[in-house]
Formats: structure tokens, sequence, C-alpha cells
């Protein structure tokens, strides 16, 4: 019996251990995640809007004469160089002579009847009529010369020719096509919203493929008033001095046209968090109580590697910019340089 006694008294010291339960282990402390942050602040953004084109020459002439007839000299070819008022080809001169022997016996006679008006040989009525035949012969002659010894009216390259020596011109196509490339222009397609941000005489920077680490200015000079149906883009037209002949026509360029500027938060692009398929743009920003909060935000324009941000941040807020992808709203911030 007392053998029992001592067993039933010492039975309940050690039950949790014998019975396998443990004490109660400690609360796990949240795991900090280690960010690097900038401050939200406004800086001054510049309004750039980058347009493809293609090159054009300011200029396009087709070379021919009002007449047919056998062209007798071509003095150019495809790629020269020319000048304003150059000879490029000459047709037949039968017709052009023909016509400087009318002229010249003209203002023989109109020299003539002249000298009979001073003495009152003849009426004014008669010298007057001899003065105008004299002034359509030399309207018909001067038209002659224009379509007989064919000139470049501006200087340019040549950059057809569709007849040889001895052909018969028939006016079917021209004899020469002639462009000014010095300068040339582009057609900047610019969309809907930045329409009304262009003026003439505001400054483009052009930049070809096929001249790589070159850059162009030119300037606008003219404002297409209506839109394209298809693009919903309005044409702007720039002019580029191109003294050194570089840009060719038909080169596919970029401009970019300064907009201005405007003042207003950024930030750099990667901190710039995106969900995928839902478009929704967003950042993390440290709260009060160093933890993160994702906040949805409006994105503007993509300048340097930074996004300009037109709502969703205040200035002064300070900005997670490294270890973001990482991160859920709640989650404990450690702060590193």
């Amino acid at each position: 019996m007392l053998g029992v006694m001592m067993m039933a008294s010492c039975g309940p010291k050690g039950s949790d251990k014998a019975s396998g339960k443990s004490a109660p282990a400690e609360p796990a402390q949240p795991v900090e995640k280690i960010v690097a942050i900038q401050v939200a602040a406004r800086e001054q953004i510049p309004y750039v809007g980058i347009y493809p084109a293609t090159v054009q020459a300011n200029v396009v002439n087709n070379i021919a004469s009002q007449a047919a007839g056998r062209i007798r000299k071509i003095n150019v070819e495809i790629g020269d160089f020319v000048s304003a008022g150059q000879v490029l080809a000459e047709l037949d001169r039968v017709q052009l002579e023909q016509a400087a022997f009318k002229l010249k016996n003209q203002a023989d006679e109109l020299k003539r009847v002249r000298q009979l008006l001073a003495e009152g040989g003849i009426s004014q009525s008669d010298y007057e009529s001899l003065e105008l035949s004299y002034k359509v012969a030399k309207s018909s002659y001067d038209n002659l010369v224009e379509n007989t010894i064919l000139r470049s009216p501006v200087s340019g390259v040549v950059t057809a020719r569709n007849y040889d020596v001895g052909d018969m011109y028939a006016m079917s196509q021209p004899i020469f096509t002639v462009q000014q490339i010095v300068p040339v222009k582009l057609l900047v397609p610019v969309s809907e919203s930045d329409y009304t941000k262009v003026k003439r005489g505001d400054e483009v920077k052009v930049t070809a493929d096929a001249l790589p680490g070159k850059e162009f200015s030119g300037k606008v000079v003219r404002l297409y008033p209506v839109m394209d149906a298809t693009t919903h883009t309005f044409n702007v037209e720039v002019t580029v001095r191109n003294e050194r002949r570089e840009l060719r026509p038909g080169m596919y360029v970029r401009a970019s046209v300064n907009f201005g500027s405007a003042e207003n938060i950024a930030v750099p692009d990667a901190a710039v968090v995106k969900q995928q398929g839902s478009g929704v743009k967003s950042v993390y920003v440290v709260s009060d109580e160093g933890t993160a909060v994702n906040r949805v935000v409006e994105l503007g324009r993509h300048f340097d590697s930074k996004y300009e941000i037109l709502s969703g941040l205040e200035p002064g807020e300070k900005v997670v910019v490294k270890g973001q992808n990482s991160l859920r709203s709640g989650d404990k911030l450690k702060i590193v340089d």
C-alpha cells in the first residue's frame, strides 16, 4: 500500500515530457527586405517626339519642251550636279532661227517708223500697231528659246535622262528630271496629341540609318491642315539645309521634334512595376512604419531611362528603386544606399 501511494504522488511530475508535449515556440520575426530608395522630386522634363520620315527633294523639276523636236545635244548625265540656268540639252534650231530672223526684221522696221513718227510721217495708231507686232514676235521668240535650249531652273542633281542625242522628242515623258537636294525636306507624320504643340520655326533634329553618328538640324516650315484618316496623323514639313549633300531623297530618317518642357515628378524606369496582362503600372513607396506600399501611378513620357509620373506620387515620398521585384505590400524594409 505504501509503495502504491508513493507512485501515485510522483506521477504528475514530468507528465508533459512523458506525454511528448513541447513548450510554446517564440513568434517568428518578419524578414526585412533590402531595398534602395529615391526621394520623389519635381524636375524639368523635355517633351520630345520622335517620328519616322523619308527624305524628299525640296524641288523636283521635269525638264521638257512644249513642242516636239529632234534632240541635237545632251550636255549632262544622271548623277551630275547642275546649277540654275545651266544648259542641259538643245533641240533642233530651225524654228528658232526663223523666229530670230523675223524678230530682227521687225526690230529694224520699228526703228525706222519710230523716226517717221518723230517727223510726222506716220500716225500714232500705225506706229502702235507695228510696236504690238514686234512685241508678239519677241514673245514668240523668247518662248522658242526657252523650249529649244533647255536649262535647269534650279541647282540640283540629275536623277533621270529619258532620251539620247538624235531621238525625236514627242512629249511623252520629260527629257530630264532634276531634283534640288540643297536643302531637302521631310514630311513628318505627327500624332493628333502632339500636333497642337508644333509651330513654324521649331527646331528639329534628324538622324539617318545610312549615316550613323551624324545629326542634322532642320526647321518646321509648314503645317498641313488635314489629318490622314488612316493613320490619324498630320504632316509637318521640315526643311534640312544639307549643305554637304549627304541626305539623299528616299533615305529613311528619324525626326526629333522638341515640344518644350514641363515640371513634373520623374523616377527611374526600373522603379516601375508592370503587371502583365493588365496594363497597370505601379511603384513601391516606403510608409511611415517602414513597410512597402504598392502605389498605382499614371506614366507620362519616357526619357533618359526615366518615366514621368503624371499622378499617384507626391514630392518627398520615398520610392523603391532597387529590390522592388520581390516586394509585396506590407513587407518590412531595410533601406541601404
